[in-house]
């Protein structure tokens, strides 16, 4: 048996020594950045009569009310402007100008904190907000990516192939920088949208790479097409997927299509990160045939939270509940306590990794989004709340399935008529029309209250066409077409 690696403190340290090192992070930034250079958190401390001193660690966050996403509606206003003449009295500034001299000090607080990067939120459901970096942030982008690479893993003499659209947005920044921070090949292709499926797959063909990073959506149909076309990936050992949820059923079907294109061995590994974290988080390279067993978090420079989504509270390790992320080395634009309406079933916990041994916390089991918690008026069932990520997980693990869309509609248009669900679906080897209408029905009696209205049945081609396969940021694998009144 091969020894464990040596691993930085981050990875191993106690509970105690870490949550430590965190309250001495969150007091640095809120006091020394947050408080007195953000308008939104400026204001707020003084409207509840709290000093930046009175955060003394991560336990006094409940102190402060959350952050959600109707709050950056002005996001200018979480964006740290920092006073000159303030900066210059504080006394990390004295210190730093006493050893190193004025031009040194001003170069430095100039990388810190002067923006020049920005990545946006994805906009589905709201205009897409605007998140500042700077060279502090890139830093760290270039640091969390080399983490995710030594997590999966991977080696710098291997090719890899960043296929997240070129956007920007956190997915293809963080990919790009991971490269540059493992100081390793990387070759983005821009996704779908700008070299297309064909583009994509001559590079691929061409590379040959050891590692692709991509959407898994649109990987997937990287391989349905290589599949068709007899194309062969035999070097390819790590499939990196984000943007998108990963069901165990997606897993099984990128594996068997990786053998088929001669990869048996290659080790498939979600990630988990949103836009107002700035960062995001990996599973570790599983043992063979192992399930995964969390993404691992950097305690060094995010403090995560799991609370009940009804009454706020934080809840014991290992229970569900809401993700809330608070940043604990970010400049640029921050955000305190982001509630991120994301769910998390298995919770956090701090117990070593049974896969790699680390002891950073990790978070456990699906991750689901409280946005595709959705209330439908179908027939008898008024106002019921379906949960459309339970069906994620039980559509793509339908034998048979190859791709599929969800479609809500309104009968006849009309905003006052009851809900319509559709299913779209592409068979896969060849499997018999009838028999998969009659899986795709069991499923959702598995999940819900209904069956479908109708399943309607496409080509591979069509099928990319609805998803938006090349054209949209993150294909599309439900969509609501209800008007409204208002429309």
């Amino acid at each position: 048996m091969k020894p464990r690696p040596t691993y930085p403190w981050w990875a191993t340290t106690s509970r105690d020594e870490t949550h430590f090192r965190q309250d001495v992070l969150l007091r640095r930034l809120l006091h020394d950045r947050v408080v007195p250079f953000t308008a939104y958190y400026s204001k707020l401390f003084r409207e509840h009569g709290i000093e930046a001193g009175d955060i003394r660690g991560t336990d006094d966050l409940a102190k402060l009310p959350f952050t959600s996403k109707r709050l950056l509606e002005n996001p200018k206003d979480f964006v740290i402007i920092p006073d000159e003449s303030a900066l210059r009295h504080q006394w990390s500034s004295i210190r730093h100008a006493l050893t190193h001299g004025p031009a040194a000090t001003k170069q430095m607080l100039e990388e810190e904190l002067r923006p020049i990067l920005m990545t946006s939120t994805t906009g589905r459901s709201a205009a897409p907000v605007p998140f500042l970096y700077t060279k502090h942030d890139i830093a760290n982008l270039e640091e969390g990516g080399r983490r995710m690479m030594e997590l999966a893993n991977s080696d710098p003499s291997w090719r890899h192939i960043n296929a997240f659209p070129f956007a920007p947005h956190l997915a293809f920044w963080l990919a790009h920088h991971a490269g540059t921070g493992f100081n390793t090949f990387m070759l983005s292709t821009g996704g779908g949208k700008t070299m297309g499926t064909d583009g994509n797959l001559r590079l691929i063909g061409k590379v040959q790479p050891d590692a692709i990073i991509a959407m898994p959506t649109f990987f997937y149909h990287l391989l349905q097409q290589s599949a068709a076309e007899k194309i062969q990936w035999p070097n390819l050992k790590r499939v990196v997927l984000g943007g998108e949820k990963v069901p165990n059923g997606m897993r099984k079907k990128l594996a068997a299509l990786c053998a088929e294109l001669g990869a048996p061995d290659v080790a498939i590994m979600a990630t988990y990160g949103f836009t107002e974290a700035k960062m995001a988080w990996i599973e570790c390279m599983p043992e063979k045939g192992g399930k995964p067993t969390g993404y691992h978090i950097y305690p060094d420079m995010t403090f995560i939270e799991i609370i009940d989504p009804e009454t706020g509270e934080r809840v014991p390790d290992g229970h569900p509940g809401e993700i809330v992320c608070t940043p604990l080395d970010a400049r640029g634009t921050v955000v305190i306590r982001y509630r991120t309406g994301d769910l998390v079933e298995g919770g956090l916990t701090w117990e070593k990794c049974p896969c790699c041994g680390r002891t950073c916390p990790r978070l456990l089991g699906k991750i689901s989004r409280v946005s595709d918690i959705r209330r439908l008026n179908i027939g008898k069932l008024k106002g019921t709340m379906v949960d459309f990520n339970a069906l994620e997980n039980l559509l793509d693990d339908t034998e048979g399935l190859g791709a599929w869309q969800i479609e809500l509609k309104k009968r006849n248009d009309d905003p006052l008529e009851s809900d319509l669900v559709l299913v779209h679906a592409a068979p896969s080897n060849g499997c018999d029309r009838n028999v998969l209408k009659q899986r795709i029905s069991n499923r959702f009696g598995q999940a819900v209250e209904f069956t479908p209205n109708d399943i309607v049945f496409h080509s591979w081609d069509e099928i990319r066409q609805l998803q938006g396969v090349g054209k949209e940021l993150k294909e599309q694998k439900l969509v609501d077409h209800r008007p409204t009144l208002e429309n």
